[in-house]
């Protein structure tokens, strides 16, 4: 065998359907489309799901309730496959999220529950997102702890951080408010005492007059 006598397996090239050519091609005329109606015509495109005016499936069907977009899903483990691990001695004493994310029982993005389901009656600490109560009595029953983690913890931290901070601002607020009225009374008590200066002042003209006033009409009586 060479080059010269290799052939494609049968059946894998076909020939392109060729329409339009003419009668001579097999496929005259109507060019494979057939005769009239829409679907004869160019530019036509069916959009998915039509039914030719008829009320489509989609909207025949009644609909109720929604999807929470906010939902948490969370893959199930439970304590008779850790119980069959221990087993096997592929757990020893705890169990953590990324000893199952290693031992492949749950991907790196998923959120873990500990379900009771199955045999268990060894010590162990296991760590998870979430516990069902038959679980977490089970297995603070035979002496093992619970640990749940908080995915949102960080999250409701930095929220207060962020309200703290609001404070800090606000009282900074506050304290330039009350330091510039205080400045303002400052200023005001100084003008109320220059006005009372301007007024004492007028009062002692007003009062060197009057005695000159005095002393001249006594000098006329005299």
């Amino acid at each position: 065998m060479d080059l010269s006598n290799l052939t494609p397996a049968e059946g894998s090239i076909k020939k392109r359907k060729r329409i339009g050519r003419g009668q001579g091609s097999g496929r005259g005329g109507t060019s494979t489309r057939g005769h009239k109606g829409q679907k004869s015509r160019s530019g036509y495109s069916r959009k998915k799901g039509f039914e030719g005016g008829q009320m489509p499936l989609q909207r025949r069907v009644p609909k109720f309730g929604f999807t929470n977009p906010n939902r948490k899903v969370f893959q199930p483990l439970n304590l008779g496959d850790i119980q069959k691990l221990h087993e096997a001695k592929q757990i020893d004493k705890s169990l953590d999220i990324d000893l199952m994310i290693k031992l492949g029982l749950v991907k790196k993005t998923e959120l873990v529950k500990i379900l009771s389901k199955g045999n268990y009656n060894i010590k162990m600490n296991i760590t998870a997102h979430q516990f069902s109560n038959s679980a977490k009595d089970l297995i603070e029953k035979n002496g093992g702890t619970v640990v749940i983690l908080d995915e949102n913890k960080k999250e409701t931290i930095s929220k207060v951080e962020s309200k703290d901070d609001k404070k800090k601002v606000e009282s900074k607020d506050d304290k330039k408010k009350v330091e510039s009225k205080d400045d303002k009374k400052k200023v005001e008590s100084k003008d109320d005492k220059k006005k009372v200066e301007s007024k004492d002042g007028k009062k002692k003209v007003e009062s060197k007059d009057g005695k000159k006033k005095v002393d001249k009409k006594k000098e006329n009586k005299d």
